[in-house]
């Protein structure tokens, strides 16, 4: 086989180990829709995210879809980032990327249940549904 031949192969393994999704377990999570459970910490314990979650894999990204017990969520923040409420009115609903499964996530909500918003401070980790 010829250098560039071998070289591109190794380049293009490398492209996809890096790319893909792995479970807590190391183990990578081809493209598909999966169920995981949703451990969750922090605010007073009046609202609560509903587990199992859906996460979708796809081209080696990982995006999860929660919904909290509360409909007075307008946004959530995931490293930095600001998602707005994919279901106003009806249910708190949000889709944001996973780094990696097993690994507690810092986020926040930002709840308009009481007399003014209120950022609250939360912390999540996903694991797949046995």
């Amino acid at each position: 086989m010829k250098k560039g031949v071998v070289f591109a192969f190794f380049a293009l393994m490398t492209v996809l180990l890096l790319s893909s999704f792995t479970g807590a377990d190391g183990k990578a999570l081809g493209d598909g829709t999966y169920s995981v459970d949703v451990e969750f910490d922090g605010g007073t314990g009046k609202a609560k995210i509903l587990s199992p979650a859906v996460l979708v894999v796809k081209d080696g990204e990982a995006v999860v879809t929660v919904t909290w017990s509360s409909k007075n969520y307008d946004y959530m923040i995931v490293d930095g980032v600001k998602y707005m409420n994919l279901t106003p009115g009806k249910a708190s609903s949000f889709s944001f990327p996973v780094a990696q499964l097993g690994k507690e996530m810092d986020v926040i909500g930002d709840s308009v249940a009481m007399s003014k918003p209120h950022e609250i401070e939360y912390k999540l980790t996903f694991t797949l549904a046995k």
